[in-house]
């Protein structure tokens, strides 16, 4: 039994003096709760108001779902106390919060704390919050014989298409599946030639296998499903290259190996977790500590995630003492209507921007937003006091728009089904008269929105800074500003820009995306070395080129085609034709690489290659912090095997962290400076004026497309149409589609979700909405100075007509106080 379940004796007759029904202090608290209850709005009083049984708060952006949730939660541990001193129970069963990330368990618990305090005069225990893999790995740890995890015998790791473990795989069921492989080889049609041969065996397995190892066995573990459930679906389609089935093969030999080298994913947290829970007894132990779960953002749980949370809620054997404590409606039962769950899911469909990368699909808390409506247990938590009122009417009618739009494409498509539209019909509405929010749906800043067309990015960039400048010229120190971006190169590119600018008028520019860079080191250092040790690999060589493409030091290029011939490539004979100046500049770089692995003693190897890849300061701190822990860890054996040994220790591992020197999380919203971040980044954040430029169709809502090197294999991608094929059977589709059916359902999930982040990305702004989309801008942000003529995406004509006071002319100036 958990510590938070006891209090001391001397604290507990207090406790239970104090909650007599009789006593003064019961009143008052009563009152207190009352109090806390008044002070909040509707949607959130609906959660204040809950005492058994299921919830579904569907809460749009700036709702207060963590004020609501924490003040629900706060007056629920209370209620709890009132149910122990009336039984005169030695203990208090406890309550189970569930967020998505760490700061923002942090940030609940915080405020939980602080009503129980302040308001309810109560001692701060009685709940626990977790993130979804913390509380499960804390269940598993309690139990492993259950469990099946010796913590202290396993590493977890996040795999990922480049990890070795999924390389390993995918190398292993080539070896065991030939004749299928070669299918992959020979794609829609092949003519034998060599070089096309080798440049699609690097393809298949550098790229386009371990994509499909990655993506099935996210959404395949997360679901509970078995390489077999894959084989048996796979017997359902007809395609060619029997995707399902591969994807199974992969997903057999991965578990293989991470069981044999006592390795664990996030995945398998949660089903070391359900493996407790399938225990009679140890279910019993962990149901009878909690009386209820609390789960913030559960547009993004994954459906083993979600059944974790349902049986931990349900309330076995508590049916009846809690009936007179309100209306429950028929109830929300797990299994034969044996136990009530008593489960307060709050999260926002529209919101959900992970399910096209991740297995967290919103069609899951739909479907229980509408078994809680058919039950009266809906709460719709629909004002919000973030934003100024013209930014809600945008935000507003972009889901309008959009759900009427796309409504109109699947009809022509036959995808009709009102759960496949982008978003659930849901309005922002302004807060009443009197909200308790301070500053709730403050004024406007200049327009409130700003629309502009500029005539490039560069354009672009001088109109942005001018405002930023008359925005900050005031007092920096009262406001916060952030641009938002699409992806991580275009805000590296808008860095470069604006810096000069920003350092001439002291305002602090803080990019995001220079700390995913340095957690990024100890990958590419690896990847830089184990190309030096072994040149003649043309996978060392294609990894190797392709850090040297991210970092911008040579330029995009087919590097299949490269790393196909390593000799030829680096050391061109006299009868290989002619290298372009792209190839030419590539292999100059890679031969400099391979002198200095000849010419520099190995301790200096790390620090040389930093500097080579022209790391800034931040970075090159984080370099020698990496390099000084190699030597440490090969002091006495200093050769290249054990310095490749000992950095894929620390890659495989994902233990080294990067040096930072401030909280990072706070710098994200702090006054007084304009930060870049990408949109995925920005959910959950706010800021004063928030820019969002660059909105193009080819990136919002994007061109599902496939990369010109695995067009063989034909008009789709191999692992987007497994993914569409799992997630039709999870759905209960009468039948796996096809692949050309799944690749089409697979671009309208990622358009969906693509409109939902420009969705996210504008509600994050309260009192300026700045847009802008170029009239030329680059296709790829891999090459910014090859600018051409990109239309708007769709939404922002849409957006300039509906707004026309909002359109700025071109070198109109917009004052801060306009």
């Amino acid at each position: 039994m958990s510590d938070a379940n006891f209090i001391d004796t001397v604290t507990q007759e207090s406790v239970y003096s104090e909650l007599s029904e009789q006593s003064p202090v019961f009143t008052l608290r009563q009152e207190a709760i009352a109090r806390i209850r008044n002070s909040l709005r509707p949607g959130q009083q609906q959660m204040a108001d809950w005492y058994t049984g299921p919830l579904a708060v569907s809460a749009v952006p700036g709702a207060g779902k963590s004020t609501g949730m924490a003040a629900a939660a706060a007056i629920a541990i209370a209620r709890q106390y009132e149910l122990a001193a009336q039984a005169r129970q030695s203990y208090r069963r406890q309550l189970v919060v569930v967020t998505f990330t760490r700061s923002a368990a942090a940030n609940i618990k915080a405020k939980i704390r602080k009503y129980l305090r302040d308001d309810l005069s109560l001692p701060q225990t009685g709940f626990v919050v977790y993130t979804l893999h913390g509380l499960a790995l804390n269940i598993a740890s309690r139990h492993p014989d259950l469990s099946g995890l010796q913590l202290e015998n396993v590493t977890l790791i996040t795999p990922n298409q480049s990890h070795r473990f999924i390389r390993t795989a995918v190398e292993q069921w080539i070896t065991k599946n030939q004749s299928t492989y070669l299918r992959l080889l020979e794609g829609s049609q092949f003519d034998g030639e060599e070089t096309e041969r080798l440049r699609r065996q690097s393809v298949l397995r550098t790229e386009v296998l371990p994509d499909l190892a990655t993506t099935v066995i996210h959404e395949a573990k997360s679901s509970g499903l078995s390489a077999d459930d894959l084989r048996n679906w796979s017997q359902q389609t007809t395609d060619p290259y029997a995707i399902l089935n591969v994807a199974a093969g992969l997903y057999a030999e991965y578990e293989n190996l991470m069981r044999s080298r006592d390795f664990i994913d996030y995945d398998d947290m949660i089903l070391a977790a359900l493996r407790v829970l399938d225990n009679d007894s140890a279910r019993r132990i962990e149901q009878n500590q909690v009386f209820a779960v609390f789960e913030d953002e559960a547009q993004d749980s994954s459906p083993l995630q979600t059944k974790l949370l349902e049986i931990l809620a349900s309330d076995v054997g508590n049916m009846g003492d809690k009936g007179d404590k309100g209306d429950r409606g028929d109830g929300f039962y797990n299994g034969n209507q044996q136990s009530l769950i008593n489960l307060v899911r709050v999260g926002d469909p529209n919101q959900a921007i992970n399910s096209t990368f991740t297995p967290a699909d919103p069609i899951y808390f739909r479907q229980f937003c509408e078994e809680c409506d058919r039950l009266q247990r809906l709460a719709t938590m629909d004002q919000a006091g973030r934003s100024t009122r013209i930014i809600l009417e945008a935000a507003n009618f972009t889901l309008e728009w959009i759900n009427s739009f796309y409504g109109v494409k699947m009809q022509q498509s036959s995808h009709d089904s009102i759960a496949s539209l982008p978003f659930r019909p849901q309005r922002i509405r302004s807060v009443d008269t009197g909200d308790p929010q301070k500053d709730a749906n403050p004024a406007a800043v200049g327009m409130g929105l700003e629309l502009y067309t500029p005539r490039d990015i560069h354009h672009t960039v001088e109109l942005l800074s001018g405002r930023v400048i008359e925005l900050f010229a005031e007092d920096p120190s009262k406001v916060s500003a952030a641009i938002l971006v699409r992806e991580n190169r275009q805000g590296r590119w808008l860095a470069e820009a604006l810096e000069p600018i920003c350092k001439e008028h002291k305002i602090t520019l803080y990019d995001v995306g220079e700390r995913d860079r340095r957690s990024q080191i100890p990958q590419e250092i690896l990847a830089l070395l184990q190309f030096c040790d072994r040149p003649h690999s043309p996978d060392y060589l294609k990894a190797a080129l392709e850090v040297l493409v991210e970092r911008q030091l040579i330029p995009t290029q087919d590097l299949n085609a490269l790393a196909s011939l390593p000799e030829e490539f680096l050391y061109p004979g006299p009868l290989t034709a002619p290298q372009t100046e792209n190839v030419h500049k590539a292999s100059h770089l890679c031969r400099s690489l391979l002198r200095a692995r000849l010419e520099l003693p190995i301790y200096q190897l790390i620090s040389f290659l930093a500097l080579t890849l022209n790391y800034d300061q931040a970075e090159l701190a984080t370099a020698d912090k990496l390099a000084e822990r190699v030597n440490q860890q090969t002091a006495g054996n200093s050769s290249m095997g054990s310095m490749l040994s000992a950095l894929s220790e620390i890659v495989s591992s994902e233990r080294f962290e990067a040096v930072e020197t401030e909280d990072l999380e706070a710098r994200y919203t702090r006054n007084g400076q304009l930060t870049i971040i990408t949109m995925h980044k920005a959910k959950g954040l706010d800021w004063d004026y928030v820019f969002l430029p660059f909105l193009h169709e080819n990136l919002i809502p994007g061109r599902f497309w496939v990369p010109p090197q695995s067009q063989f294999l034909g008009d789709f991608t191999l692992s987007e149409v497994a993914r569409a094929q799992v997630r039709a059977a999870l759905h209960n589709e009468s039948r796996i589609p096809e692949v050309n059916q799944a690749w089409e359902i697979a671009k309208h999930l990622k358009t969906a979700e693509e409109y939902r982040l420009l969705y996210v990305a504008m509600t994050r702004a309260k009192r300026l909405l700045w847009m802008s989309a170029a009239q030329k801008a680059p296709f790829t942000w891999s090459k910014p100075e090859n600018l051409q003529e990109q239309a708007p995406c769709p939404v922002f004509p849409a957006l300039k007509r509906q707004f026309p006071n909002a359109v700025i002319s071109l070198g109109t100036a917009v004052k801060s106080g306009s």
